[in-house]
């Protein structure tokens, strides 16, 4: 339900770059005269985006379901999902690094190929019945290592494919391609495929791979972020590298904060999504249907988030958008602590979805207006890590705070952190600082 990988990221204070002034506090977020066509480049960079995202989302959908039949241990089941998170938090940070030392596309174009034989690897061996629940934590592990830098570079690539003034928009087409794909096709999709054969998912999952690979490579270019020589990366090794990206980082107010807000809002909704299934049968008392069709609502609502996000953004300005979001953040976990509705939590997530989509289209939009673009790899994957690690403390913690606290216990903690992370920040997302993000190029 939350921004995948924490797309939402990126913002900065006004006046934090050096020979930017200071525009005046009144000050409206401008809109572009004529929008531009976003171009064939844009177009195969999305059809890739979202085969994979299609791929991905069926291994997500048949992984469990493999380990499922093969063992009923809860510790088994759950190194599963370890493997899988654990690349976020190991490759975020250095494969910024070598985000912003490579050529994007051809980095992009190699991680694709790596998966495709990785994936074949394991759909051959369980075609073959010699396939085991290690081999698929292995294999699991290694492609989201790739999806991890793979994120990174596409997100990087944005801002030298499509114009500036339509970011949102091209945003917007990524992320409802994926949400469609991942969220409202891989569920049905790969559970009927994974009836057919425990191997199609994978396959199919491996096919994807490739023809993001061969889309990726017919994208026009060079995407290198400098023209670095290798002697550079020896005499800038990945620690000075990362530190140079945190520096920088932390002299950007609102981009600073923005970060440090979506650790913090994405430990509370994992916590409370990861005991949504006991709250949906308790009190709302749901089957397995029912529950389904909650996250049905949420992606349902993602998908206009992101058909008519730009639009949206343009009429109520960047700045209320964050501020919306941040009181339906609040409201999301109050309705879910008080409601025993199913309609009203239904309605509260379709809202949530729109939220979640226009935040994204914002959030990376603007770091990739504000971010230097031999830093936008470091930028994005410090991102990707510290959602990566609100996610993963955030599954833990609404768990025992549920066993301790009772069935609604995450919720009201999840409002609570909301509703003061609203007042803290409000001020720091002003229209000032929006509108130099719009009106002032990156140098």
């Amino acid at each position: 339900m939350r921004r995948p990988g924490g797309f939402v990221s990126a913002f900065r204070r006004c006046g934090s770059v050096a020979g930017v002034a200071e525009p005046l506090a009144g000050k409206a977020e401008p809109v572009a005269a004529a929008p531009e066509p976003l171009g064939p480049r844009f177009a195969r960079l999305w059809a890739a985006s979202t085969a994979s995202a299609l791929g991905s989302g069926l291994a997500t959908i048949a992984a469990p379901l493999f380990v499922a039949a093969h063992t009923h241990s809860p510790l088994i089941v759950s190194a599963t999902s370890a493997a899988a998170w654990l690349p976020w938090l190991l490759f975020a940070l250095p494969g910024g690094v070598l985000v912003d030392r490579v050529d994007r596309r051809a980095l992009m174009v190699s991680i694709d190929w790596i998966r495709v034989v990785v994936m074949g690897v394991l759909a051959t061996a369980m075609a073959t019945g010699r396939a085991g629940i290690i081999l698929l934590d292995v294999v699991l592990f290694l492609i989201n290592s790739g999806e991890v830098i793979f994120r990174s570079a596409s997100q990087a690539m944005i801002p030298a494919v499509v114009p500036r003034a339509r970011l949102e928009r091209a945003n917007g087409w990524l992320v409802g391609g994926a949400t469609v794909t991942q969220q409202m096709l891989a569920g049905p999709f790969g559970g009927f495929l994974f009836v057919l054969a425990a191997c199609v998912p994978f396959f199919v999952n491996a096919g994807t791979y490739a023809v993001s690979a061969v889309l990726v490579s017919l994208v026009a270019g060079t995407y290198r972020a400098s023209a670095r020589r290798p002697a550079d990366d020896r005499a800038h090794p990945v620690r000075t590298e990362l530190a140079e990206g945190f520096r920088w980082l932390a002299h950007q107010r609102v981009l600073r904060t923005m970060t440090v807000l979506i650790g913090l809002l994405n430990l509370t909704l994992t916590a409370a999504t990861a005991v949504l299934v006991l709250l949906v049968k308790e009190r709302l008392h749901l089957g397995a249907v029912g529950y389904g069709t909650l996250f049905t609502c949420e992606a349902a609502g993602a998908v206009l988030g992101s058909a008519v996000g730009d639009r949206i953004i343009r009429r109520v300005t960047a700045t209320w958008t964050i501020r919306i979001g941040l009181l339906i953040e609040a409201g999301f976990h109050l309705t879910l602590a008080l409601s025993r509705s199913a309609y009203v939590d239904g309605g509260m997530l379709f809202a949530f979805g729109v939220h979640a989509a226009l935040w994204t289209i914002v959030g990376s939009s603007l770091r990739q207006r504000l971010t230097p673009p031999e830093m936008l790899g470091r930028v994005a994957s410090t991102g990707l890590f510290i959602s990566a690690g609100g996610n993963c403390v955030g599954a833990l913690l609404g768990g025992v705070i549920a066993t301790r606290f009772g069935i609604t216990a995450p919720y009201w903690a999840g409002f609570v952190v909301a509703a003061l992370v609203s007042a803290a920040t409000w001020r720091v997302f002003n229209r000032g600082t929006v509108a130099q993000a719009y009106a002032e190029p990156v140098s």
